[in-house]
């Protein structure tokens, strides 16, 4: 074995016993959360989906919210709703505040983050969801920051991921045959399912680690854009070409007295705009200046293709228009980040290569810890 071989087999060992619990359940949570959407809507059927009646008339806007808000009571405030164009949804209305934030877990760091389901057809309220103590949520957030606070959560997983990376790397250099000759290159690409449990841990460790590199790869880079905001500004610098960030205008609302409802004109005039849009999401107002954000998401199973509008939140008036289309590629690149990640950017095929990926990342710590007790044991017995 060549000194440069055995150096990286020491530091992939090493860094592999440092992150490998680490690895193991960011890895096997992004399994459990792939397909959180689907599997949410089947078990909450009863919630998020409804029976539209023949003329499918839905009730005013600001009606929905007020029958929401009364629903969350007046110390949640309503910061984001999600309108469907499928006509069998419910909308939701949610509510989100932060907790202590020198909390030491996630569910210090969260005062509460609800929302309320309503039909649009006839303004009842179709159930009550708590995303703190979700299922999903809580896998969510182990995946993201260990359950403990984001302020240091993330940045555990994000330089654990970053070694997780790079031991990827020195796992390529380790698999690469020293010879290509055709038993070895048969070692190399098959796995020897009759042979010992050793050798058979051995081809399980190398052989599928080399056939999903590509996807672990992706999925581990496109994490590290949310962990590490140092990871995500250079992403956009490659992608956009510029040092330069992209600067979010925050349009600012005239008081002045209405007549009407402004909300429901907003919300009207948004359908008008957004014909083609699968999702239509409203941000109400937090303060007396701020602009009603709408965001207009077109792909069904994506989010990263949406146009955004501003509105005076007292005339109604449109202010500002930001379209997809119109972002540099840092930008589109970074909108994208999220359906990358689980797969969703190639639809159900992206999603079950995410899922296999995954399923290989969690693998990779337990065989290799295998593969070093086996030489452990084996040193002794030398001995």
């Amino acid at each position: 074995m060549t000194k440069f071989r055995k150096a990286t087999q020491q530091i992939h060992l090493w860094l592999g016993l440092v992150t490998g619990l680490i690895v193991f359940i960011v890895s096997i949570t992004g399994c459990l959360f792939v397909f959180q959407k689907e599997i949410s809507d089947l078990v909450h059927k009863k919630t998020f989906f409804v029976q539209p009646p023949a003329q499918k008339t839905q009730l005013p806007f600001s009606y929905l919210l007020s029958q929401a808000s009364t629903a969350l009571g007046k110390d949640k405030a309503i910061n984001y709703t999600v309108t469907y164009k499928d006509p069998g949804r419910a909308w939701e209305f949610m509510t989100y505040k932060a907790g202590d934030p020198k909390a030491l877990t996630y569910f210090g760091s969260l005062a509460h983050y609800e929302s309320i389901f309503v039909n649009p057809y006839d303004g009842k309220i179709t159930g009550h969801y708590d995303y703190k103590y979700d299922f999903f949520n809580i896998i969510k957030y182990l995946h993201w920051g260990l359950l403990l606070n984001p302020d240091y959560g993330q940045y555990i997983v994000g330089y654990s991921t970053l070694i997780f990376v790079f031991m990827l790397i020195t796992g390529i250099i380790l698999w690469w045959p020293k010879k290509w000759s055709k038993t070895n290159i048969k070692k190399s690409f098959t796995i020897k399912w009759g042979a010992s449990f050793k050798r058979l841990n051995y081809d399980l460790h190398n052989v599928p680690g080399f056939y999903t590199m590509f996807i672990t790869l992706i999925l581990a880079l496109s994490g590290l854009v949310y962990a590490l905001p140092w990871f995500q500004k250079t992403v956009y610098v490659i992608a956009a070409r510029t040092f330069e960030q992209p600067e979010i205008k925050y349009e600012v609302s005239t008081p002045a007295p209405f007549t009407g409802k402004p909300l429901d004109r907003i919300f009207i005039e948004s359908q008008k705009l957004f014909k083609e849009t699968d999702r239509i999401a409203v941000s109400p107002p937090l303060s007396e200046e701020a602009a009603v954000f709408v965001t207009g998401i077109r792909g069904k199973e994506v989010y990263y293709d949406f146009d955004v509008l501003q509105f005076d939140q007292y005339s109604a008036k449109l202010l500002n228009r930001r379209n997809y289309d119109e972002m540099n590629a840092g930008e589109k690149l970074s909108a994208m980040n999220y359906d990358i990640h689980v797969g969703a950017i190639l639809g159900l095929p992206g999603k079950i290569l995410a899922l296999i990926g995954g399923l290989v990342a969690a693998s990779l710590p337990i065989s290799g810890l295998m593969i070093w007790l086996g030489r452990k044991k084996k040193n002794k017995k030398q001995k």
